[in-house]
Parts: structure tokens; sequence; C-alpha cells
């Protein structure tokens, strides 16, 4: 009988009676619990984006003379680079800028590495009077938040300054946390001295901005300190100290001299200790309390690639519940505004219950057209499955996400295929046999009968996925875990249909 049986019969005739058969079931079944507790989860596949940009100054050079001495040979050396989709530049007043995008999918630490190595290689193309290059890589990846808390002040009981002060502390520490890659400040407002010219009063002591700004200036400069040896070889330190370091030194800044008389800063100008005035990005949030919006400080973080945002979200928001005593005693209130580790988490724990009820519909389905040993048997392979199928995708380096999900959801219809097959060809040979052969041989037979057409099948199904790996751009990039996830979960269903289904035939039948 070994010389006629196909792959599907060889593996069924292995196992039906192996003594280890129904400890590698258990042995699948932990290998999916393992994967679905140690895969990291994420609300979106991360996407592989590279690009740069390469900065050129030139002290004193016109936009005309940027474009055509750094410009122009920095953009033919850098098309020369393998995988560059496009290439972007601008000049101005003694800048020149070469942003690089490659195509999606390229490494991004080699592509990196290219756009160093050949401007590098290329320096003596820049003029004479050129400053260092300067190469700012672009990372997509460490762009995107998966948690964003939204920080501010208690019925405006301190400034915007002091609260960004404070969150900034916060963020130091949110840094640290492992797996961590970017913090971020949105909405902030940075403490400086605002000085304020009245127009008017400006006229009327004949004075011009310039003379304001040249006199205060004059006195900001921070000055070294000088480190000097004596007769006595003792070091001494000579120091100076800052003429500028309260609200009351600026306003006492002499600005001019008319008839002898000083005209001071306060003469003129209106000075505060304050905010950036200058910024004009604003963050406000909405609240029952503030329908009308209040400011407020974002801190957004996001993550290492690979890394998994449901536990790394938990000791974030661990830390932020330790600080919040603190933080209500100093006047500071905050919302959680983004959890992608909520959102990965609630899916993943949706999609195991959705399984579940699949399971049981498939159950109740097979009850009324094959019989109910026959569902049980079937509704048994389902879980090992999929638990194989995750642990795969967990061995090449694959996440949960949505997409990762989507694939599963649409490969469960497929998965039980194989299964009901193998297990309806051997309930049809057992009632058609008038020989009363044992229903160990009849299992391996009618497995290995279907073994074939059902293999051709799977494929035929799985090539439907293939070309899904050569889509391009941002979509292919976006969609890879579909066609990687039903080809191995349809692989799977036809190992362990051909594997387990005789065995528990012989065991429940």
């Amino acid at each position: 009988m070994d010389n006629n049986l196909n792959i599907a019969g060889k593996l069924a005739k292995t196992f039906i009676d192996h003594p280890l058969t129904f400890i590698l079931s258990i042995f699948i079944l932990c290998l999916g619990f393992i994967s679905l507790e140690f895969m990291p989860r994420e609300e979106n596949p991360q996407i592989k984006v590279s690009g740069g940009a390469v900065i050129v100054v030139v002290p004193g050079a016109r936009p005309s003379q940027i474009e055509k001495v750094i410009i122009e040979p920095l953009e033919k050396k850098i098309k020369e680079i393998k995988g560059v989709e496009h290439i972007y530049s601008f000049a101005k007043d003694s800048v020149g800028i070469v942003q690089v995008q490659y195509f999606i999918g390229e490494d991004k630490e080699e592509s990196n590495l290219k756009l160093y190595d050949q401007v590098m290689r290329n320096m003596d193309l820049l003029p004479k009077g050129a400053m260092q290059p300067i190469i700012k890589t672009m990372d997509i990846d460490t762009d995107i938040p998966i948690a964003t808390i939204a920080f501010y002040a208690d019925q405006n009981k301190i400034t915007q300054t002091q609260l960004y002060n404070e969150v900034s502390k916060i963020a130091y520490e949110v840094n640290k946390i492992d797996q961590v890659a970017l913090v971020d400040l949105k909405g902030e407002k940075k403490e400086q001295y605002n000085i304020e010219v009245n127009a008017n009063k400006l006229a009327s002591f004949n004075l011009s901005l310039g003379q304001i700004a040249s006199q205060i200036k004059a006195l900001a400069k921070t000055m070294p300190n000088i480190n000097s040896d004596n007769n006595n070889s003792n070091l001494t330190i000579l120091s100076i100290k800052n003429a500028i370091e309260s609200k009351k030194d600026l306003e006492n800044i002499i600005v001019s001299y008319n008839f002898g008389t000083p005209t001071y800063l306060k003469d003129v100008a209106n000075i505060s200790r304050s905010y950036d005035i200058q910024n004009k990005k604003s963050a406000y949030i909405y609240t029952k309390d503030h329908p009308s919006g209040i400011e407020q400080v974002t801190l957004s973080v996001s993550k290492l690639k690979g890394a998994n945002s449901v536990t790394i979200n938990e000791d974030i928001f661990k830390y932020i519940d330790s600080i919040k005593e603190e933080l209500a005693s100093k006047n500071i209130k905050y919302v959680i505004t983004r959890d992608d580790g909520y959102t990965a988490n609630n899916a993943v724990n949706s999609l195991v219950q959705n399984l579940l009820i699949s399971i049981l519909i498939i159950a109740i389905l097979l009850i009324f057209s094959l019989g109910l040993k026959e569902a049980m048997i079937v509704s048994l392979l389902v879980p090992m499955i999929l638990s194989l199928t995750l642990f795969v995708g967990f061995m090449m380096d694959e996440t949960i996400n949505r997409i990762t999900l989507f694939a599963l959801i649409v490969s469960l219809g497929m998965l039980v295929d194989a299964a009901i097959i193998v297990i309806e060809n051997i309930v049809r040979h057992r009632k058609e046999d008038k020989e009363k052969t044992d229903l160990k041989t009849l299992s391996i037979l009618a497995t290995n009968e279907i073994g074939n057409a059902t293999n051709i099948a799977t494929i035929a199904i799985i090539m439907t996925f293939i070309p899904m790996f050569f889509v391009g751009g941002m979509m292919g990039q976006f969609m890879h875990p579909l066609p990687v996830f039903v080809p191995i979960a349809l692989i799977v269903s036809l190992v362990i249909a051909y594997v387990f289904t005789p065995y528990l035939v012989k065991k429940f039948l």
C-alpha cells in the first residue's frame, strides 16, 4: 500500500497510530498560545519609507549661485544611487537643500548609508567656502505615535510656560521606557522675555528699532570663563556676570542719551516675562468643562519598529498614573487622547471571540450534514490551524495588526475545507464499505484518495494571493500581511487535516 500513497496518505499513515500524535496536538496549541501572548501587537503595520535631505550652507551666496554650484552637482550624484525614486530641491540665500525619496520598501539603514557615502565621496565638487554638508534622514517609523496624552492647566491656575516645563520633565521620564523611540511635544509655550515696543514713544524719542535691538544684543551675550595661571602656580578662574538676568535688568537698559539724559528701554517698551509669543502654533482640547476649548500640551510617543504597542502603552500609562496626585497638586490635568495598544489588544481579543463563535457556527452546520462526532473533530482542528499559523508568523517577525487579523478572518472559511473534505470522504467510505475494512486502513485510503485533488485546489487558491507580493508603493507595504498569512494558513490547514483528522476519526468514531 505504501507505494500507492501520496503525501496525504503517507502523513495519515504515519500519525494515525503514532504515540506522540496527541502530544504534538497539545504542543501546537501551546505554540499558538505563546505566539498570541508574545507576538507584538499594533494597530497598523509599520511601513518602510526611506528618504533624507542634504543641506549645504554657502555664506553669502545668492539662490542662483546655490542652484548652479550646489543643487545641480548634488542632484546629478544622488541620481546615481540605486533605489532613488524622487529628488526635490530648492535654493535660497546661502542655503541649498536636496531632498531624496527612495522607493517604498527599500531598507532604511542601507539607504541612509548610501546617501551619506555618496555625499562624502563627492565633497570635492563643493565650491570653496561651502560648509560641511548636513545629512538629515527621514524616519517615518517613529513619526506615527502610538500614544498621546493632552495636559492642561486646571482652571488656568498655572501659565502655559509652567505647564510646558512640567510636561517636558514627564517627556524625559517617558523616553526612558524600554522600546520607546521618540517623545514629542505639541502646543508647547517656551519661557522668554517679550519686549513690545511702542511705536509712538519710539518716534517721540527719535529712535529706531535697530538702535534698540543693537543695544539689547550688546548686553545679552554670555561671556565664557577665563582660566589663567598665576605666580603661585594656582589656577584662577575669572568670570563675568551676565548683564541681563531679570526683567528689571532689561527695563534699565539705556538705549540712548538726549541732552545728557538717558532713555531707558522701559520708557519706550512694555517688558514682560511670558511665553514665546512669536510661536503661532497652539493646541486646544475640548471637554465638558471647557466646551470652548482650553490650551494644552500634547505628549506623543512613538515606538521602535516591531515593538509591542500594548506593553509599551501599559508602561507609559502606569507611569502617568503613578504621578497623578503630583500633577493634581501642581494644578495639571490630563486626558489620554490616543491609545493604539488598547485598540490593538481589543482587536486581537475580538478576533479570538469571533473565531470561537465561527467555530461554534461551523460545528452546528456540520452536525446536521455529517454528525455530532464529525463536527466535533473539525471544530478541534481549527484552533490547531490558527495556532500553527500564528507561530509561523511569529518566527517570521510579523506582528498582529488589523491587516493580520483581516488575513486570518479571510482565510477562516477556507481553513476548514481540507478537514471537512477528509472527514466527509472517510464517512462516505465507511458507509459504502461492504468488505468491512478496519477503520485505520479505511481512513488512510480515504485521505489518500482526496490528497492530490485537495492539494491542487489549495495551491490554486494560494496562487491568487501571490501577485499581492509584487504590489509596490504604500498599498503593497500596508497589505503585506495578507499574502503572507493566507498562504501560510492554507498550507497549515492541509498538513493539520492530513495528520490529525484520521487520528481523531480513529479515536472518536
